[in-house]
Parts: C-alpha cells; sequence; structure tokens
C-alpha cells in the first residue's frame, strides 16, 4: 500500500470536514440505510473479499467467512441503534417556576457527533476491525465522517474494502467527503494532529497506541483517543473446577490458545491451576492434533519467536506442549501452539521475563498452592485487561472466590465465568475494554452498542424556542427518539424513593 500524499491528505481532511455538518443532519432512517446497504454490499462480495484477505493474512478462510459475517451483524445492529435514538441520551427539564431552588429553566441536552474521526484499523481483524470494523461503523452511526488509516498487513483488502463502503454511501446520498481511506505511519501520525480531526481510534501494540495517544494529548486543542492496546487476559481455575471438568478445561485451553494462531487481543495468556493439576497429557495431546497456522506477518512471526524463546529459556518454566515455528522463504511464520507451566513463585520471581504479553499461540499455566490467596496476587502481577476469566464449580461460594471476582472486577473490563475470551459477541452489552493498558480510555468499548458514544458529545439548550430546537430535542419529538422528561413541579418530592 502506497502513502498518501501531502496535498492529498489535506485535501481529505478538508473533505471530512465539509462533510461533517450536513452528515451529522442526515435523517436517522436514512443514515441506518446507507449502513445497511454498506453490510449488504459487504456479504454481496464476500466471494471476492475473502479470498484478498486469506491471501494477505493468512487466516483462514472459515475464520475469514465467520469474521466477515460479523461485521456486516455489526453494522446492522448500528444502524437499529441509530433508528432507536436511545443512544441520543435526549434529557428535557421543562420550565418550572416552582423548581426547589429558584424559578427553573427550560433545558435540553442530548449528544451530538463530535466531527471526522480518524481510526487506525488493526491488523489481525482485517474485517471487524478494519476499514469498515466497528470503529468505523460506530462512528457513521454517530453521525462522523470517517477516515480510516489502512493497514499495511492487508493493503488490497483495505482498498478494495474502502472502495465498497465509498460507493455505497455515495448511492445513499451521503455527503462527499463522510468516508476516505489513507495509507502510510507517518501519514497516520499526521492525520491525527490536523485540526479537522476530532477524535481517534486505534487497535494494535501499546508502544505504537501510546505513541498516538500522546499526540492526540499534545495537540493545542487535545482530542479524544480510544486506543484498544495490550492484554494478557489472566485465567483463574479453582480446585472444585479442576475436579469437575478439567479435561474439558483443558481442551477448552487449548482451542482459546490456538484459534487464530494466538493473534487475538483476547487470547487468554496465564492461566492459574492448582499445582498437581493432572493436566499436562491431556493439554499436549489436544495441542498436537492442531496443524500449523500462519502468522499474519513476517514482523509479527519474528516478534512471536523472539518471544516464545525467551518464556521458554526463563527460569522454572517447562514445555507441556512445546509446539513449534516455522519460518519459510518469505520470512512467514507457520507455529503451532505452545503451552508453558510454571511455579507462582517462580513467575514472581522471573515476572520480569514472562508478564510481558505474547502475540501468538503461547500460554502459560502458573501453579498456585493450596490456600493461596489468589485476590492479592492479581494487583501484584497485573494491570488493566480487556478480559479476566474464573473456572469455579458450579455451586461453589467461598470468601476467596468472592474477593478474588472483585478485584478482577478492578482490572479488566469483562468478567467471563465458565468460558474463554476468545469470541466477543456483537450484543448491546457487550465491554470491550478495560483499564490501562488495555485501552487508553478505561470507560469505553470498542464493541456493542455503547461503542457510538466514544465519537459523541453533550450539549444543552436553554430557553430555546421549538423551532431552533434540533429534531431530537422538540416536543414535537419528530425523530421519535426515547426523551427522559424531568416535569414541572417533581423537584418536590426528590429524596421520597429513599426514605
Amino acid at each position: 500500500m502506497s502513502s498518501t500524499a501531502t496535498h492529498d491528505l489535506d485535501a481529505i481532511a478538508t473533505a471530512a470536514a465539509a462533510a461533517a455538518e450536513p452528515f451529522a443532519a442526515t435523517d436517522p432512517r436514512a443514515r441506518a440505510a446507507a449502513i445497511v446497504a454498506i453490510a449488504d454490499a459487504l456479504a454481496g462480495a464476500a466471494d471476492e473479499l475473502v479470498a484478498i484477505a486469506e491471501r494477505e493474512t493468512g487466516l483462514s478462510e472459515a475464520r475469514l467467512r465467520g469474521e466477515l459475517n460479523r461485521t456486516c451483524v455489526q453494522l446492522r445492529l448500528f444502524a437499529d441503534t441509530v433508528v432507536d435514538g436511545s443512544y441520543l441520551d435526549v434529557r428535557i427539564d421543562q420550565a418550572d417556576p416552582g423548581f426547589v431552588l429558584g424559578p427553573r429553566p427550560d433545558v435540553r441536552r442530548y449528544l451530538i457527533p463530535l466531527g471526522p474521526v480518524l481510526n487506525f484499523a488493526a491488523s489481525n481483524f482485517p474485517f471487524a476491525f478494519s476499514v469498515a470494523g466497528g470503529d468505523t461503523a460506530a462512528a457513521l452511526a454517530a453521525g462522523c465522517p470517517v477516515i480510516v488509516k489502512g493497514h499495511s498487513g492487508h493493503p488490497e483488502l483495505s482498498a478494495r474494502t474502502a472502495q465498497i463502503v465509498a460507493e455505497v454511501l455515495d448511492a445513499a446520498g451521503m455527503p462527499h467527503g463522510v468516508f476516505q481511506l489513507i495509507s502510510g505511519q507517518r501519514e497516520g501520525a499526521t492525520m491525527l494532529k490536523d485540526p479537522r480531526v476530532k477524535a481517534g481510534s486505534f487497535t494494535g501494540s501499546i508502544a505504537a497506541g501510546r505513541m498516538l495517544a500522546d499526540i492526540a494529548a499534545a495537540r493545542p486543542a487535545p482530542i479524544p483517543f480510544f486506543g484498544e492496546l495490550g492484554s494478557v487476559n489472566p485465567v483463574f481455575v479453582t480446585q472444585a473446577a479442576l475436579d469437575e471438568r478439567g479435561t474439558g478445561i483443558a481442551t477448552g485451553l487449548v482451542a482459546s490458545v490456538a484459534g487464530s494462531a494466538g493473534q487475538l487481543c483476547t487470547k487468554p495468556g496465564f492461566v492459574f491451576v492448582p499445582a498437581g493439576h493432572g493436566l499436562d497429557a491431556v493439554i499436549a495431546d489436544a495441542a498436537a492434533s492442531v496443524p500449523e497456522h500462519r502468522m499474519l506477518n513476517q514482523r509479527i512471526a519474528a516478534g512471536f519467536v523472539e518471544r516464545r524463546s525467551a518464556i521458554l529459556a526463563a527460569p522454572g518454566v517447562r514445555a507441556v506442549a512445546a509446539g513449534a515455528v516455522r519460518i519459510d522463504d518469505d520470512g512467514h511464520g507457520w507455529a503451532t501452539p505452545s503451552i508453558v507451566a510454571v511455579s507462582l513463585a517462580d513467575l514472581i520471581a522471573g515476572r520480569d521475563e514472562l508478564l510481558d504479553e505474547c502475540f501468538g499461540p503461547l500460554s502459560i499455566l502458573v501453579e498456585y498452592e493450596e490456600g493461596t490467596d489468589l485476590a492479592a496476587v492479581v494487583p501484584t502481577l497485573f494491570e488493566g485487561n480487556l478480559t479476566a476469566t474464573v473456572h469455579a464449580g458450579d455451586t461453589e461460594d467461598t470468601a476467596a472466590l468472592r474477593a478474588l471476582v472483585r478485584v478482577l472486577t478492578g482490572h479488566a473490563g469483562r468478567v467471563l465465568f465458565g468460558g474463554w475470551p476468545t469470541g466477543v459477541a456483537v450484543t448491546p452489552a457487550m465491554q470491550h475494554g478495560g483499564p490501562w493498558p488495555a485501552t487508553t480510555n478505561d470507560s469505553s468499548t470498542s464493541v456493542g452498542t455503547a461503542a457510538i458514544g466514544r465519537f459523541l458529545r453533550p450539549v444543552a439548550y436553554q430557553g430555546a424556542a421549538e423551532h431552533l430546537l434540533p429534531e431530537p430535542l422538540r416536543s414535537a419529538n419528530p425523530w421519535n427518539v426515547p426523551q427522559r422528561l424531568a416535569p414541572m413541579g417533581e423537584s418536590d418530592g426528590w429524596g421520597a424513593a429513599s426514605r
């Protein structure tokens, strides 16, 4: 993918800025119809797009078809979100001369689009977190023009997907400049500094994400930047769970680690299991049946080789399933899953070598002794994570288990029970974010309908005439959106519910 020329960057930013106001003012049903049309067009081009993605990324056809379907479902979900209108969070305080604190004016508040959004596409999800992925869908749904910085790992796919999206939006009558693609790392950083860009989103490494977040914060007028960065997604298995379904936990672990060659932000990197668990043979057998899988690109493969070697060489580490990495003549890596084990004491002693994320098909079993206070261990080892998982007995309910869940709630955006964190459902309630370094903003999500809130800001109108109000705030409610009303006279009863 060739880099975007400097003069083109200016033209692209100019077009996005010019599109911002008319796009924000589009009727919600028209915007939703355009988003659904994107989903339909992508689905219709599935054979072409999947073939390109398979060639460029090495991901399997089945995985890519499933991911493209998820992308289309995600777009349709956001279309319904736009039509529903709840995301606007409309609040209306009626004028009240008898308000308890003195006469209250008519105040009406809702959320408006931020303006042009710069979305940095991810390498490991060439559909769901790339050109037409979740960040793009959420920003378009919010009414924001989108500039996508395509990923160099799938340039042909990026260009073709962008062409489809742009053609659909043009045919739907959306403003010129509402969706555009740029390329080049330097060009992405340059665009992030442009004052016409009002927000940024990113999925990738901690180093790159932190650099971009710092650029966004250092602008003369700082802008919101929503980065999804690193996560090791710890898993905790109790003795009761091990006794009830140890074999299933072992095979589920291998499947979760091996999927897409472990190149998932939700891959379980550390699995705490009781010492003497007896799962080695089951894990080794399950891992041995997994065929080698190509990694996304040469850089990721080289990084995995280096990180895997360092982990295997760390004191106290034993290989349960050694796995392997084969580098072909083009420098691409082909890997099978590696599962290693270490005692909790050795993990603590070797934290500098072991705790960093390993992006690829490798996971570390952490063997803990009976009576270990896992709730106390978590904050000494881990920062923020996208997920944390608990495998407990079906009826297990102890003070230690409850304490562990409380601690994990403070360290992760999603706490799972009895499952595996790979696989993120596209649903209204999904939370895909977490405390640093999982994300740069732990109050947001990049999956689910709440993701739209990243690209909106609140504004209130006080004492405005009906005809000067935006449609969602009018008493006539022409968009038929939910409106939360604070009626005249209600302040006299405040506090009664707590009595």
